[in-house]
């Protein structure tokens, strides 16, 4: 019986290189899949560079999981090196370098809201590999080598460079090291196959070239489709608020997902569930709901998406979230005492070791710094403050 791959080419951009028909496996990942007598080697790489994901980030980790689920092993490649360089893909100036301890921070949040996503348990399954391990170790002589492979034209035709040496913004030398370096972590892990959103095909193809030039065999790219966010219009981001963080309380998560615009419903379908987009409802409401209870019951289970729908269907409230009204308390206000206020935390100390052991979020996202303060009630209305994994408050005003 052959093989079926419907899990491969769902909601996969491009898989490159590839050559219909092909019976070579250099030429057809498909051929390789059949063929391999051993499980292939998934290469995808997260720099560190923020504290939080959203359901934009979790479209590779999926692909990952499926790959895990058909008998092969992820790699997952966490950045700490090329972090503190930071990927220039798509940027119009230079990146903020980062410091090794918020790096490490950073790692550290991205693995614990991965873990319902990906097989962490099945031995074989997944490494988790630290690009310093290699990295930290080239020296001159090495690096010069890489550098050796590319030539400046190559690097000034990246979208991201080619746009910024138009407008004459700087770009800085350590930045083309950055394609080097990430192509470099397929030579480290000998990847087969590496996964990426539309805009990594030129590190993935940088992969490619490196491989070779240390006598591997290249590996295969295969690229996934950036997460148009809640607001239909722009990719999803938490810069633009139109986004779904992933350690979002179950019923924020359930609201936002119920209220995604129609038009993106298919996308959001194909990309953050497993279900079959033809056995669907036609209401495009229903529809809604089914997609809002599908992904809160991955990230939290069944009975937690249960009690979204259920306090949603009440009157669209946080359901289980309890509330705190800000009113009476003087601002500026420093989060530590708010949690100490608002009885999350018995005490102000203890709100400031809570902070700075990475434990408090407002709505989904981590807030690290045990002095943060905000100006005014505004700035809070809404908004659902976390402490650890179950203790969550709403705050009004």
């Amino acid at each position: 019986m052959g093989h079926t791959f419907s899990w491969l080419h769902r909601g996969t951009v491009e898989i490159f290189p590839q050559v219909d028909n092909s019976e070579k496996e250099s030429e057809s990942l498909e051929k390789l899949l059949e063929t391999a007598n051993r499980p292939l080697r998934i290469k995808f790489g997260i720099d560190p560079t923020g504290a939080d994901i959203h359901l934009g980030h979790s479209i590779p980790m999926r692909k990952l999981r499926a790959f895990q689920d058909n008998g092969h092993t992820a790699v997952l490649i966490i950045g700490d090196f090329t972090a503190r360089i930071g990927d220039p893909s798509g940027k119009s100036e230079t990146r903020r370098q980062l410091t090794q301890e918020e790096v490490e921070q950073n790692a550290k949040s991205y693995l614990e809201q991965v873990r319902p996503i990906l097989d962490f348990e099945t031995p074989g399954r997944l490494e988790v590999r630290y690009n310093s391990e290699w990295l930290d170790k080239l020296d001159l002589g090495k690096i010069l080598d890489l550098l050796s492979t590319m030539t400046v034209q190559q690097m000034l035709a990246k979208e991201g460079f080619a746009e910024r040496y138009k407008k004459e913004n700087p770009i800085f030398i350590h930045e083309f090291l950055y394609p080097l370096m990430q192509g470099y972590d397929s030579v480290a892990v000998s990847s087969d196959v590496e996964l990426g959103a539309t805009d990594q095909k030129f590190n993935i193809a940088v992969g490619r070239d490196l491989q070779r030039h240390f006598g591997q065999k290249p590996q295969f790219g295969l690229l996934l489709p950036i997460l148009v966010g809640t607001d239909g219009v722009q990719k999803m981001s938490k810069s633009l608020n139109n986004y779904v963080a992933v350690a979002e309380h179950p019923s924020q998560k359930y609201q936002k997902l119920q209220a995604v615009p129609d038009e993106l419903l298919l996308d959001y379908f194909e990309l953050l569930t497993d279900l079959n987009k033809d056995n669907l409802p036609e209401n495009p409401r229903e529809q809604q709901q089914l997609l809002a209870k599908e992904v809160v019951t991955q990230y939290h289970g069944e009975q937690a998406a249960i009690a979204a729908q259920k306090a949603a269907a009440s009157g669209g409230k946080s359901g289980e979230v309890p509330e705190y009204s800000v009113f009476e308390l003087e601002f500026p206000l420093k989060l530590f005492y708010l949690l100490n206020a608002s009885g999350l935390c018995k005490s102000s100390g203890e709100g400031r070791r809570k902070i700075a052991e990475g434990g408090v979020r407002l709505d989904g996202e981590k807030i690290a710094d045990s002095d943060a303060t905000f100006d005014n009630a505004e700035q809070l209305q809404g908004k659902v403050l976390q402490l650890g994994k179950k203790k969550f408050i709403k705050l009004i005003q």
